[in-house]
């Protein structure tokens, strides 16, 4: 068994980078009586891609779902890395999350700790870079990502190798990357201290309503335009102990995605109120709706993009090779799937 120590040890070599925001309390592992848990912990950031997380906490759905024996407590992170440290640090329970820092997590910890159960979203995400910038004139620039070994951090460092450019770790070489939050990234770029950003939505439309244009759009590096950008998993213990907890969770889950499919401009609205709650500031509608069409939201974890996105981490040194065998558990989600009268989804 890989003990809590070794995982926060080792987590730095992972881009798990960061400090621990809150140790972990045995709230949530309360005593529970048929696999009910008396709270859920669930991690999630304010962007498009975490849409159907947004939507169901500003519309009830998880807490529906959980009902009066579960209470939901919601935590906000910026990029995957620093929510993944808080799975290991126990003082988080579920989160949506990208699929680099899932497979970090994976790795890290010898396929123990985390399982994924289900796929949210696909697309949304941009290489943004001022007007005049072209991939023949990328040496000297200065492009932001949202975090060291996220998900968009590999996919800019891998696009650079496969165009014969070099961008070291701490932030050397033909194009420097220089990884931090993303409302930094929005202020320096109109400062003119960067000159562009591999970000998710709704970054991608605010850097370009800052004067910024797409360079590449994410999906027209994958077949079929279909990536995973964000994934739904658990600590594999809470799983364990508490299945009807995590199966009231993917009930919600589930039905936050029907909603989005049925009513966007009501999800739309939703991510803009929830998004205003968590940042002080909603974000406007104007945005959200330019940046829809670039966003699918689906239960299906897309686990072949995951495994690509592996091979790339590997490839450009921000992970030794790692067995995938046991990542996913969608048995639940099936279930779920299978009450509601929907297709089942593939493990692989």
């Amino acid at each position: 068994m890989i003990s809590r120590r070794q995982l926060l040890a080792g987590s730095a070599s992972l881009g798990l980078l960061g400090a621990l925001a809150a140790c972990g309390d045995d709230d949530s592992e309360a005593s529970g009586t048929d696999g009910v848990a008396s709270t859920l912990r669930l991690g999630h950031f304010p962007n498009l891609t975490h849409a159907t997380a947004l939507v169901g906490i500003q519309n009830g759905l998880f807490a529906k779902a959980l009902g009066s024996q579960t209470k939901l407590e919601t935590k906000q992170f910026n990029a995957g890395p620093a929510a993944i440290e808080q799975i290991f640090a126990e003082g988080l329970d579920a989160t949506y999350i990208g699929p680099n820092p899932t497979v970090n997590a994976f790795a890290k910890s010898k396929g123990e700790v985390i399982r994924v159960i289900a796929g949210s979203a696909s697309g949304g995400v941009a290489f943004v870079v001022k007007k005049g910038i072209t991939e023949a004139n990328l040496k000297g620039t200065k492009i932001g990502t949202p975090q060291l070994g996220n998900t968009q951090d590999v996919a800019l460092r891998y696009w650079l190798k496969e165009k014969g450019l070099t961008a070291t770790k701490d932030g050397g070489g033909d194009v420097k990357i220089q990884p931090q939050e993303n409302a930094q990234i929005l202020e320096k770029f109109t400062a003119g201290q960067l000159d562009g950003a591999w970000v998710p939505e709704p970054w991608v439309s605010r850097l370009v309503s800052a004067g910024g244009e797409v360079l590449i759009d994410e999906r027209d590096l994958w077949p079929g335009k279909r990536f995973v950008i964000t994934n739904l998993i658990v600590r594999t213990e809470y799983l364990k102990k508490y299945p009807k907890t995590v199966k009231a969770l993917l009930q919600a889950h589930v039905d936050a995605n029907d909603s989005i499919k049925s009513d966007a401009a009501g999800a739309q609205k939703a991510v803009s109120e929830q998004i205003g709650k968590l940042t002080g500031k909603p974000l406007k509608l104007d945005l959200i709706t330019k940046a829809w069409p670039t966003l699918e939201f689906l239960n299906d974890p897309i686990a072949s993009s995951l495994i690509t996105g592996a091979k790339h981490a590997e490839e450009i040194g921000l992970l030794d090779k790692v067995d995938l065998d046991g990542l996913y558990d969608l048995k639940l989600l099936n279930e779920v799937l299978a009450s509601k009268g929907e297709t089942a989804v593939k493990q692989s």
